[in-house]
């Protein structure tokens, strides 16, 4: 797999893989996405940013996340662990069902790290819905440690950090 910044080309093949998700997490009772987030225009702005970036695999957008310093002020509710440390905040990484349970999301994290500690950054930070075991799995067992949480329009979120 190939990691690139998205571009404005890519955003209906995003959306409709988002779309796909959104779908798949409902089957799995897991109401954490919407009509109301993330849509089309979030992912606009996180292009036009130049902040989101696509995995691609078999000439497909296998994988989707932004990687930024933006947060919301419910992140202060994180007693975090590295707050000295230079960090970066991962933002809505999904994984494409086509390729959901290949280690996609492993990989990615994998990519997402490495990139950052060459670019001296020494910590990463993200939320995650606290009703998603398979979002709340990935990052666990990669290392990221629960700091907090945050109650937002869907539930509850954790928040969480790695040091890299």
């Amino acid at each position: 797999m190939f990691y690139r910044l998205a571009e404005e080309r890519d955003i209906d093949e995003i959306y409709s893989l988002i779309k796909d998700a959104i779908c798949n997490m409902e089957n799995h009772h897991i109401f954490q996405w919407d009509t109301w987030y993330p849509t089309k225009a979030d992912f606009l702005s996180d292009i036009r940013k130049r902040q989101l970036i696509v995995g691609i695999l078999n000439c497909n957008i296998a994988v989707v996340y932004v990687i930024n310093q933006e947060c919301d002020k419910a992140y202060q509710n994180g007693k975090w662990k590295y707050p000295d440390c230079e960090y970066r905040i991962i933002h809505r990484l999904c994984v494409n069902p086509v390729y959901q349970n290949q280690g996609i999301g492993t990989q990615t994290l994998s990519h997402i790290e490495r990139e950052l500690r060459k670019s001296g950054i020494e910590a990463v930070r993200l939320d995650v819905f606290s009703n998603n075991p398979f979002a709340l799995s990935l990052y666990s067992n990669n290392g990221y440690k629960k700091v907090g949480y945050a109650d937002w329009r869907k539930g509850r979120f954790y928040l969480m950090e790695k040091l890299l």
